[in-house]
């Protein structure tokens, strides 16, 4: 037999070509639905450009430029659906091309944003996008109006064809026109319920690009005279190199060279790069075995010997200690130093890793005249910015060729890793471009990671059972952030719980540490979220309630949370009387303009093998534009947070991660997936929530509430792997 090296997505290209039945089931609509290539960044676009969103083809077709990345949340079609609406196009004459960053930055941030986090494209971006189309639109209005001499007034823009009584023309017509015309004032946008695109389900304009393999990521990239390079950093971070080795690998096959990366002092922020050592071969595999083989010797620096254990009992400490006030009731703390019933507990959450399905890469071609880049950041823009400091060249000479990404969970925000800094001063030093490609123990180990937190809660319960005054401390581990305040602190969560308690005390401290840390999906609330909603079931038990009816008496007043709630009481079917070893929890959490609840199902066996069920979300963002991507997003964003409060929690030993693989970060498999049940309750009116992240935080607390109705224990710590379940 032959022996064929076959890459699973040469598999399925193949087996597609060839008649194969892996397509079976899944509904790829042409003819109804916009076009995007499987490397969109190359489409051409040869119409007349109208703005610097879309060009007017002559064929009759549309080129909207997408100025956002999609790594697998539906943002090229929610673009795609916001100018659509907006210009009247029939979705089928549509195609999409990704935005160039170097334009973006030459013409004073042209597209407003490039950045996708925070769940915000649609939730901040649609006004300006909408407005792109709605500007288009009247333009060509405009255009018509003049060349048959009436008002704009009384020519109708609509799927594409501009009518004035008895004239009618395509677009396309008048585009050239179009392009030349200002407006005296800009449109104003439609509203829900003015729509004739937004709020139907669409499919998802990428999805059948990676059904096929055809779809291309940052680390598909290939350039012709590209060599390859593995990097191995100081295990310890912002630890140092001794010294290296070269000339005990440099006779290896394919062996090029060995790079020392070098941390500017000082700079410890999230794209920075840290002490490090690279080995460039022909074959990635090559540079890799050679790099293992180099003997490095290591300054681990201050931090050597560090450890969770360590890191813990510090938290555990300064939770006992005053920190600073953000959220104060005078009575407060009296309160609940001198309730008849008083409600105490401590929880505590570790590091996380991002764990993306597409490892950390960059490929950077340095030239005299310009230079290229190809990396998965979540703002192509900031990889130009990043590769121009790097090399100490003008921006307007990167360019950044915008790919899809293979997962981002906000770890790629804003540069995410030093990998495009790495990739660039590899290219300038061996003048060849280069990728860099980090194994996965790398990239767990020099990850910038969720932030270990520890939090202490106390309350004081009246004599309707209800809580009358509540005191919390809460403290995070952070690189460089010890004065930060915000979304990502130890006060989001704590300080925005929404239930009407009439007297709170919050405090907050956040602890150096050396461990780099970030955003991670649903910065804040994923980790707080699962802090509160675990207290207030300790608090409504204590008190005698079911702990959703008083979620419920604790939000009235509070129209979205009781929209939110109702629809979870009527959909999940919550119950306390199930027998011993199954049980229901919920929990409801705020983030990013969205409410999310949950309701989690699940048995535990006597031997305390915990299987969860069912999730049921219900959330409320106010207004979804696609229902299809929505509930995919929800879905997406349950198992994020189920598989790291479940599975995950990093282990620091001797100042590093020790748990750098799936084989010891062992995040949730397909057969431990539940079955998740999705609905919306829309509020509408002003709120325009995010659907990336929030109906994750709620799901955590929701398990562990369930938990503890099924075998009594109550879980004050994830991940859950790590609690005995077992009952008798």
């Amino acid at each position: 037999m032959t022996n064929v090296n076959l890459s699973r997505r040469a598999f399925i290209q193949t087996s597609v070509a060839a008649g194969g039945g892996l397509l079976l089931g899944f509904h790829m609509p042409s003819a109804s639905a916009a076009k995007i290539e499987p490397t969109p960044w190359n489409t051409p676009t040869s119409g007349v450009e109208v703005n610097a969103w879309l060009t007017v083809d002559p064929n009759g077709g549309f080129t909207i430029r997408i100025p956002h990345t999609e790594m697998g949340q539906g943002g090229i079609t929610s673009v795609a659906m916001m100018i659509a609406e907006e210009l009247d196009v029939p979705w089928n004459k549509i195609q999409t091309v990704f935005a160039d960053p170097n334009r973006h930055l030459r013409n004073n941030k042209e597209y407003k944003v490039m950045s996708t986090h925070g769940s915000q494209l649609v939730r901040l971006q649609h006004p300006h996008l909408m407005q792109a189309g709605a500007s288009a639109r009247e333009r060509l209005k405009e255009a018509a109006a003049q060349a048959w001499g009436v008002p704009r007034d009384q020519v109708v823009a609509k799927q594409g064809v501009l009518t004035s009584g008895a004239k009618s023309a395509p677009y396309a017509e008048f585009a050239t026109a179009a392009a030349k015309i200002k407006l005296d004032k800009e449109p104003e946008i439609k509203k829900d319920g003015e729509w004739w695109l937004l709020g139907t389900p669409t499919q998802r304009l990428d999805i059948p690009h990676k059904v096929n393999g055809s779809a291309e990521y940052a680390i598909d990239t290939r350039v012709p005279g590209m060599v390859y390079a593995a990097v191995k950093a100081c295990p310890v971070p912002w630890g140092a190199v001794k010294s290296f080795n070269f000339e005990a690998i440099k006779g290896r096959p394919g062996v090029i060279a060995a790079i020392e990366l070098k941390a500017v002092p000082g700079k410890e922020d999230q794209p920075d790069m840290q002490n490090a050592v690279a080995v460039v071969a022909d074959s990635w595999y090559r540079a890799k075995t050679a790099l293992d083989l180099l003997p490095i010797e290591w300054d681990f620096g201050p931090n050597a010997n560090v450890s969770s254990a360590d890191m813990l009992a510090i938290g555990r400490k300064v939770v006992e200690e005053k920190g600073i006030v953000s959220k104060d009731s005078p009575q407060a703390i009296e309160l609940v130093a001198n309730g008849k019933k008083v409600v105490s507990a401590q929880y505590e959450r570790p590091f996380e890793t991002h764990a993306r399905m597409e490892p950390i890469n960059a490929t950077v071609h340095v030239q005299d005249d310009r230079v290229d880049v190809w990396s998965p950041t979540q703002d192509q823009s900031s990889a130009v910015l990043l590769v121009a400091d790097q090399l100490k060249r003008d921006p307007k000479d990167v360019y950044a060729h915008t790919m899809f990404l293979g997962g981002g969970f906000g770890g790629n925000g804003a540069g995410g890793t030093a990998v495009t800094r790495q990739a660039a001063e590899i290219s300038r030093q061996v003048k060849r471009p280069v990728k860099v490609l980090w194994s996965r123990e790398e990239d767990i180990a020099q990850d910038k990671q969720r932030m270990m937190s520890v939090a202490k809660l106390s309350a004081s319960i009246g004599a309707n059972g209800l809580p009358e005054a509540i005191v919390t401390r809460a403290m995070w581990f952070s690189k460089g952030k010890a004065n930060q305040i915000g979304p990502a602190t130890a006060d989001y969560g704590i300080t925005t719980m929404p239930y009407i308690i009439p007297n709170r005390h919050h405090e907050r401290q956040n602890v150096e540490t050396h461990i780099p840390s970030s955003t991670h999906r649903a910065p804040g609330a994923n980790q707080t979220g699962f802090i509160t909603e675990c207290f207030i079931d300790e608090l409504a038990l204590a008190g005698g309630w079911n702990p959703l009816d008083w979620r419920i008496e604790m939000t009235k007043g509070l129209a979205d949370h009781q929209l939110v709630l109702n629809m979870l009481k009527d959909k999940a079917g919550y119950r306390t009387d199930l027998r011993r070893g199954e049980g229901m929890g919920v929990a409801i959490v705020e983030c990013h303009e969205t409410i999310a609840a949950a309701c989690a199902t699940v048995s535990v066996s006597r031997r305390g093998q915990l299987t969860v069920e069912k999730i049921v979300v219900v959330a409320d963002p106010g207004h979804v534009i696609n229902p299809h991507a929505g509930r995919e997003q929800m879905e997406g964003s349950v198992i994020y947070e189920l598989g790291h409060a479940w599975m995950g929690g990093l282990d620091i030993q001797k100042g590093r991660v020790a748990n750098t693989n799936f084989d010891s970060y062992n995040l949730m498999r397909i057969d431990q997936a539940p079955e998740i049940e999705t609905h919306f309750a829309l509020s509408k009116g002003k709120r325009w929530g995010g659907l990336g992240e929030p109906a994750g935080p709620p799901v955590p607390p929701a398990v562990a509430n369930a938990i503890f109705a099924a075998t009594g224990k109550r879980i004050r710590s994830t991940p859950f792997r790590l609690h005995d379940l077992s009952w008798s």
